[in-house]
């Protein structure tokens, strides 16, 4: 993915996240960053991204998200030819272990 996106603003966001020391002050957060569409749809996605990761095939992750064939599209190909951070967050929530 191209850097072009990374910058003062964006190195703050980051800082912001990771200064996160519970779940009630992500929530509190989050509620103030985002919209609740956007809070699902980055929560349906990670979702994905675990099911994918677990081999899961698109009938069977539309049926346990609701989320749409291009959604699943979108976060398959992250999760194939990304920088790995999907994986890399699962395997810190004890979602997904490498090699399974």
């Amino acid at each position: 993915m191209s850097q072009q996106w990374k910058d003062e603003s964006t190195d703050q966001l980051c800082d912001a996240i990771t200064s996160i020391t519970d779940r009630e002050e992500a929530y509190r957060f989050l509620e103030d960053v985002a919209t609740f569409a956007e809070i699902k749809a980055f929560s349906q996605r990670l979702q994905v991204a675990n099911l994918i990761l677990k081999g899961m095939s698109y009938p069977q992750i539309v049926q346990m998200t609701g989320a749409s064939t291009a959604t699943i599209s979108r976060v398959k190909k992250c999760v194939e030819y990304g920088p790995d951070g999907y994986k890399d967050i699962l395997k810190k929530l004890g979602k997904f272990e490498e090699g399974k």
